[in-house]
């Protein structure tokens, strides 16, 4: 256990612990991840009262990473600190990891809603010679009041050209996984390769429930299209592994599908929708930019960080 004590008098102490496992309000960062490592909770505590968090996962060959195979990890900041706090808490976590062997560090920040400090977290991560490994821009829709009123305008204008097509839309929790093996084969049909871990997928969604809801685009009784609905807190819902039938030549499925996202999300009191990232590997996806700026009222983006200790 390390204590700092700055120039302003803010003093706070960094405790280190193998994680508690206990379920958070971003709930992969009590996933177990693959392969038996442990992951480790650095935790800026004030007065016995955690005040911020980051916690990573150590590689036997000393990589540091926040959080692997996850969205986003990164400092999770639970009351406001000023920057000489969050510096001090960085210098701390920084300190522990070389003092654990630790080769490399790599941090990717949530976007800007998740956490509003995020800008000031990137800036003093910049400012210890972190440099950017990549960087998604993630389009998103805040504000519940707003978010029922978008609800409520697509499905108004959608519900007429839906029923003349004989399609409808439901949500509800995942009972069972078969729908995992349409979308992979209407992703190959399209030449797109599913970089999804289904069995981690599996275990999530065992572990955590409540979490994820299943959409569903039906024409008659027949699926022809699927996504995932994801609370990665309580206050949020993601939109993830979205696919339709190439097959069957559905009109306006994609807006279907969202309009339903955005349902869920009026029912689940949510605070944003985040629509994720629109990549095409080295290229901006503008097409894909282009629908979801239809349900978006806002971008920022996702920064991974590394640094060489």
């Amino acid at each position: 256990m390390q204590s700092f004590k700055n120039d302003t008098n803010d003093s706070h102490t960094l405790r280190v612990i193998s994680s508690l496992g206990e379920e958070r309000d971003y709930f992969l960062s009590s996933f177990r991840s693959e392969g038996g490592l442990e992951h480790i909770d650095f935790l800026w505590e004030k007065k016995q009262k955690t005040k911020a968090l980051i916690t990573f996962q150590i590689t036997e060959d000393g990589q540091a990473v926040s959080l692997p195979h996850a969205p986003f990890g990164g400092f999770w900041v639970l009351e406001n600190m000023t920057s000489q706090s969050l510096d001090d808490f960085l210098q701390s976590v920084l300190s522990e990891l070389r003092h654990r062997g630790v080769s490399s560090v790599q941090i990717t920040q949530a976007p800007k809603p998740y956490g509003q400090q995020t800008d000031l977290i990137n800036y003093l991560l910049f400012k210890n010679e972190f440099v950017q490994g990549d960087v998604l821009s993630h389009h998103l829709f805040l504000g519940k009041k707003k978010i029922k009123k978008l609800a409520q305008k697509e499905m108004q204008k959608l519900q007429v050209k839906a029923a003349k097509a004989g399609l409808k839309t439901e949500y509800a929790p995942i009972s069972n996984f078969s729908f995992l093996k349409n979308i992979r084969a209407w992703n190959e049909h399209k030449g797109y390769e599913l970089n999804v871990d289904e069995n981690r997928l599996i275990q999530q969604v065992s572990e955590f429930p409540n979490r994820y809801f299943l959409i569903s685009l039906m024409k008659g009784s027949t699926p022809v299209g699927y996504s995932l609905g994801v609370k990665l807190t309580m206050d949020s819902l993601y939109y993830f592994l979205s696919a339709v039938d190439p097959k069957a030549s559905v009109k306006h499925g994609g807006e279907l599908i969202l309009t339903a996202l955005f349902q869920l999300a009026v029912e689940q009191k949510v605070a944003f929708v985040d629509l994720g990232s629109s990549d095409l590997g080295e290229k901006a996806n503008h097409s894909l930019m282009f629908f979801k700026s239809r349900f978006a009222n806002d971008i920022s983006n996702k920064v991974t960080w590394i640094k060489q200790l």
